[in-house]
């Protein structure tokens, strides 16, 4: 890589951010860290950086108030990285623009994971709809509009189509109930998401070997859900 990736820390506790720090340096990332909300808005708007790790609870603003201002300039992929476990927090900071999420305490691998997913969305915004996911035995071919499991074509409806493209085309991300709803249903559908649970349950049964220790698409409990990715 020419060019070192530089990855914005918002983080207070600087043990943590120590950890992040050192975590990126061995991984040639460049890092810039923030312990308040008003240094990390200032930093982002200044050092344009390739991505985003975020903590909630500073000490002069919420978190969620960094998304939703980020996000009024700039499409840079953000991490939310928090002590906060409730699943209402983690749907919040999803919908109002945050990539991923990751509860601590957190491993070097499976920080690293999500960063690399969370860039590899990001370059891929805008891309043409002839692409092909592939991952274990299933194969979803997006400009055909065809899905195959183990060589052998399978038959969905459209909305069941619409759901699994969506999942497939954003593999390893989480997306929402609510943003789902809003996506397949229109956004004044009924926030009861019980025909997204039963459309999911329809295509489990369709692409899962056992629907009960599914392969492909994982449930985030009260959050959303997430795509395999290879």
């Amino acid at each position: 890589m020419s060019q070192k990736l530089t990855a914005v820390i918002i983080e207070d506790e600087k043990n943590i951010c120590r950890f992040i720090e050192s975590i990126l340096a061995g991984e040639s990332y460049k890092t810039i860290s923030a312990s308040t909300g008003t240094e990390a808005l200032s930093v982002i708007a200044s050092q344009c950086p390739d991505i985003i790790l975020l903590d909630l609870g500073l000490p002069d603003m919420d978190g969620m108030d960094i998304i939703r201002s980020v996000r009024s300039f700039t499409a840079t992929p953000i991490i939310v990285i928090s002590a906060r476990t409730q699943e209402n927090e983690k749907v919040a900071a999803l919908d109002w623009g945050a990539d991923d999420y990751i509860t601590k305490p957190f491993g070097t691998s499976e920080l690293m994971a999500r960063i690399r997913t969370a860039l590899r969305h990001s370059s891929h915004q805008g891309g043409g709809s002839d692409s092909v996911y592939s991952c274990g035995g299933l194969v979803i071919d997006f400009g055909k509009r065809l899905i195959s499991l183990d060589g052998e074509e399978i038959h969905l409806t459209q909305i069941e189509y619409k759901l699994v493209s969506m999942l497939a085309k954003q593999a390893g991300k989480v997306l929402t109930y609510d943003y789902l709803m809003r996506q397949i249903w229109g956004p004044y559908s009924d926030n009861n998401n019980q025909i997204l649970r039963v459309n999911m349950a329809h295509i489990r049964r369709k692409l899962e070997r056992n629907p009960a220790e599914p392969e492909y698409i994982f449930t985030e409990i009260g959050v959303g859900y997430r795509m395999r990715e290879e």
